[in-house]
């Protein structure tokens, strides 16, 4: 059974290489179907409406004949005998064409058939059990006719195309052609304007043109008949009558003899086999309206309705198709929206504003940590700035940064902040330029942009100067040379600029003493900059006798100007200047710097050194975890190491000689002393998220990723309660309806369930070998649905208070992966996404069977929304969007309104119900990569966003009307003040 598995997931594999070449044939084939039923539908509703007109005008024309002619009645009124059984003739449009009466009374009918026989044509009762119609006109004392013109042609009603049980309406002809053409149009999801089809009235054979008939004579009757020859006897002409249509009639030529055609072809076995299959034919063709799950429900509309305009219109709006990359998705419109076109998608009433940073940059980031003299420690994530008061708990939020903040400098007045970000790009992939931003800690107010068009790629260090105040600002970008340059901030001047070097630059800053002095470090190497008369000089420190690392990661002045430099070997260098070496280098060499000295301090990397106000240093190492305090000469004096969880050592902030904060490589900030350790007051993620659930009752959430951590998080008190660690990549999780229980899916098929008292696992269990993208109880707890990549949805009965777990079920259906999945509120259907954008519908408590007809669900209420497709959120999609700008989105409890989880670093709100496209929203900037997540919290008060790569979550507080009680009180409470409010913005 495995090797035939693995056989069929090699197939799957090798045939999704060629997945978009086979969608596209795919579609070319049914568009092309589509076409061709649509000429069909079209062609038999022609058909029809001509039969249905043709009935309506015979007796009408009957009646003009007789008027003009009495001598044709007889002949009407005669029966025609085909092959011994007695038919009543009734004359079609076309026989009036060619139809000439004698002046004789009595009219004999003779001609030969196939055989040379001959047969006559009396007066016999009409017989009802089957009716023909003459369409050509019969000649007289002719030779054989040819088969092709005596052909009998059944005469059918709209009646004999329509099934057994549909009622038909004989008061108004039913448009079929128009009814399919509309339908159509309904399916693409376009605007129809409706018009009725006027039928116009029959005009019969007019005077002018019998009497051209008339005085040409046999010709022009063998050119209406071919090979039908006639009698020339001239005859007065007849006073022309007026028609009831108010048209004159055709003088009718009294001698000339009448053509009457014998129906000699058919037999009444034949003709009711013609009959059947006629009607056959309408069976199928009608069968080709009702085909279509998209037009099932309106082709018994069609049949049975006598057109009206209001019942087209019903059905016009029954349907919308919007469009992922060419591929048409049909949306089912409710009963309860009357008039889609009039219906107003307005912003909503609520809007949100940044209430908390979870998370901490230092995993791939250096001196990003420093603390102010108003307690508040200043880091970044994302592309939000974070001022986090250590005693009152709470934050602050500089989000002015359009990208992810990458470096921080502080001003020596310990007020200014100085930040630079990165490039990024924008929604198109075109890049943007970086820049630097100085602004005011106390007011968040930015003071000064600086480098928008100069720098590229982005901001890799920042300095400020020392011994003038902070006049001078250094930077350092990302660029190919890394250029370095010297700007007068407050006028926004560039002083100075010069290519730096090739190779990483990790850090720069300006002498304590002398502005004109700068040194930056990286990767095997040490500069010192001299600035003079608008130019920059380097010279490069000298390694000499000692092992030149591969990265010189960090440098610090001591308190008698020796520069002190940590490298990845472990080692801090003292740095010194020495005389020229005349001896060795020749006349004119020049001073030179050196090493003075090496100590041993760690194993593995030396992160971050920190100089104290006494003089003595800090330093943190890598590899060992550990933080040292040295004395001013170097002497070790104490030393303690962190815990294994927070990773190694990124930066080191002094607080007040004793304490400090410690940035760690797994983004956490750490609070504590030599003596009694220390504490983490800022953890996160260090890999990218993809899992996110809030509690049912309480304000608690989970987040999951790659990291393979599983987080709770206390959304009032902002803290992380407990995080686990599992064997594999946490992708999606679910709380069950009780609060009690926890579901995780993860990487390789397999889920588990953890108890938030005891943190346990309580169950573990594996479906398939792809990976899980979507855990989902029922509203009453008693299943759980597990979407996989393997395309199939696992469905569970649940007992024992969640914590125990049997297969019921799998629903076998999509052709792609699913991505998103929701119960209804009854608990017995659900509504899931794929990965090539289908909708299905599933009938759980019926043993998981696919509901073919989608249309049936158009009503249907739903306990969550998260589905990313559907008529509900149909307009959070922005035009031309490719199936992939959504990762997540999410209605509030409330119904009122739905967060949006963009592939452009934006959250969205929109109202709820969002079913037309362009809609209206706020846009909330703050993520630095994609936003893969957004949940609303059990009482709607916050929303939760969760970046990618950023490792960042946002709370988001909820304000307007309809947020709760809950909302007013924490808003009242809080002293955390957002920077920038939400931005209006319409889907375009």
């Amino acid at each position: 059974m495995d090797g035939s598995t693995n056989s069929l997931d090699d197939m799957s594999a090798e045939s999704s290489t060629e997945f978009p070449d086979r969608l596209s044939l795919m579609e070319v084939r049914l568009q092309a179907q589509e076409d061709e039923i649509t000429l069909l539908k079209s062609s038999l509703a022609d058909a029809l409406r001509k039969l249905r007109l043709h009935d309506q005008q015979i007796p009408l024309l009957k009646q003009q004949l007789i008027a003009v002619n009495p001598a044709a009645a007889r002949v009407l009124n005669q029966s025609c005998y085909v092959d011994g059984f007695s038919k009543p003739c009734r004359l079609s449009t076309s026989s009036l064409d060619g139809l000439h009466h004698t002046s004789n009374s009595h009219i004999s009918n003779t001609a030969e058939n196939g055989e040379g026989g001959a047969k006559t044509i009396s007066s016999h009762k009409p017989s009802t059990s089957d009716r023909c119609t003459q369409t050509e006109p019969w000649i007289p004392n002719h030779e054989t006719v040819p088969l092709a013109l005596t052909r009998a042609v059944q005469s059918l009603s709209l009646e004999d195309a329509l099934p057994e049980s549909a009622p038909f309406a004989d008061e108004t002809p039913i448009k079929l052609h128009r009814e399919a053409e509309n339908a159509e149009e309904v399916e693409r999801g376009k605007d129809q304007t409706w018009s009725s089809i006027v039928e116009d009235a029959f005009q019969p054979t007019t005077m002018r043109t019998l009497q051209k008939q008339q005085s040409k004579g046999s010709e022009d009757s063998q050119g209406s008949c071919p090979q039908t020859p006639t009698s020339s006897s001239p005859a007065p002409p007849k006073e022309p009558m007026s028609s009831p249509h108010g048209g004159p009639l055709s003088r009718i030529q009294e001698g000339e003899k009448m053509l009457v055609r014998r129906n000699s072809e058919k037999s009444k076995d034949s003709q009711e086999k013609t009959k059947q299959r006629l009607s056959k034919k309408a069976a199928s063709s009608t069968n080709l309206l009702t085909r279509s799950p998209s037009l099932e429900s309106r082709a018994k509309d069609l049949i049975s309705s006598t057109g009206s305009q209001g019942s087209r219109r019903g059905t016009q709006s029954q349907s919308i198709k919007m469009f992922i990359r060419g591929r048409p998705i049909t949306m089912y419109i409710p009963s309860n929206i009357q008039n889609y076109e009039e219906l107003k998608m307005d912003l909503p009433s609520q809007k949100l504003d940044l209430d908390w940073v979870y998370g901490y940059r230092g995993r791939d980031c250096r001196a990003n940590l420093y603390l102010l003299p108003s307690g508040e420690a200043v880091y970044f994530i994302a592309c939000v700035v974070a001022l986090y008061h250590i005693g009152n708990q709470t934050q602050r939020h500089y989000r002015k940064h359009t990208d992810c903040v990458r470096c921080l400098a502080i001003h020596p007045d310990k007020v200014r902040v100085a930040s630079g970000q990165t490039a990024g790009v924008d929604k198109d992939g075109k890049p943007l330029q970086p820049f630097v931003h100085i602004w005011d800690s106390k007011t968040l107010v930015t003071l000064q942009q600086i480098g928008l068009g100069t720098f590229e790629r982005g901001v890799g260090a920042l300095a400020f100067s020392s011994s003038d105040a902070g006049t001078f600002l250094c930077v350092i970008d990302d660029s190919n040379e890394h250029m370095l340059s010297v700007w007068d901030w407050n006028k926004n001047i560039k002083h100075v600029e010069v290519k730096n070097t090739n190779e990483a630059v990790l850090a720069v800053d300006f002498s304590l003493t002398d502005t004109n002095n700068i040194i930056s470090c990286g990767k095997s190497h040490v500069y010192f900059w001299t600035m003079s008369a608008g130019t920059l000089t380097k010279k490069q420190g000298i390694f000499g006798k000692y092992k030149k690392p591969k990265f010189v990661l960090c440098f610090v002045f001591s308190l008698t100007g020796d520069v002190l430099t940590g490298d990845s070997e472990g080692n801090i260098l003292t740095w010194g200047k020495s005389a020229a070496d005349i001896k060795t280098l020749g006349k004119g060499a020049k001073e030179t710097f050196q090493i003075m000295k090496q100590t041993r301090a760690h194993e593995g990397s030396v992160f971050t050194m920190c100089v104290l106000q006494g003089g003595a240093i800090l330093s943190g190492g890598g590899k060992d975890r550990k933080i040292i305090r040295w004395s001013a000469d170097l002497a070790p004096e104490r030393e303690c190491e962190i815990s294994e969880k927070f990773g190694a050592v990124r930066t080191i902030a002094d607080v007040d000689g004793e304490e400090m904060l410690v940035g760690t490589t797994r983004n956490a900030i750490l609070r504590g002393t030599f003596s009694d350790g220390f504490v983490a007051i800022v953890q996160g993620h260090v890999d990218e998220m993809w899992g996110l659930a809030t509690h049912p009752t309480q304000n608690i959430f989970l987040t999951c990723g790659n990291d393979r951590q599983v987080c709770v998080w206390n959304a009032e008190d902002h803290k992380l309660d407990w995080c686990t660690t599992l064997e594999e990549s946490g992708l999606c999780a679910d709380f069950s309806p009780n609060g009690a229980v926890v579901s995780v899916g993860l990487s390789t098929g397999r889920w588990v369930v953890l108890d938030l008292q005891t943190k346990e696992v309580v169950s573990d269990l594996t479906d398939g070998n792809e990976q899980l993208s979507v855990m989902r109880y029922s509203p009453d707890g008693s299943f759980l649905a597990v979407g996989s990549h393997d395309n199939f949805i696992y469905i569970y009965n649940v007992t024992e208070g969640g914590r125990r777990y049997t297969r019921f079920g799998k629903c076998t259906g999509h052709s792609s992966f699913i991505t998103h999945l929701d119960w209804s509120k009854d608990g017995k259907y659900i509504m899931s996404n794929s990965g090539d954008y289908e909708i299905l519908y599933w009938d759980v408590a019926s043993g998981c069977k696919l509901l073919r007809n989608r249309f049936e669900s158009k009503d249907r209420e739903w306990a969550s929304y998260t589905c990313v497709l559907g008529f509900h959120v149909m307009g959070v999609w922005l035009e031309g969007s490719d199936g992939t700008d959504i990762n997540a989105l999410c209605r509030s409890h409330s119904e009122s309104m739905v967060a949006v989880a963009d592939d452009f670093c934006k959250v969205h709100l929109f109202q709820y119900p969002c079913p037309k496209p362009k809609a209206p929203s706020y846009k909330y900037e703050g993520h630095g990569s994609h936003v893969t997540n957004v949940r609303f919290t059990h009482n709607d008060s916050h929303l939760l966003s969760m970046g990618g790569k950023d490792t960042c979550i946002f709370q988001w507080r909820v304000k307007g009307t309809g947020t709760g009680d809950h909302s007013k009180e924490h808003l009242a409470s809080s002293s955390s003040v957002c920077s920038s409010s939400s931005s209006p913005m319409n889907g375009t």
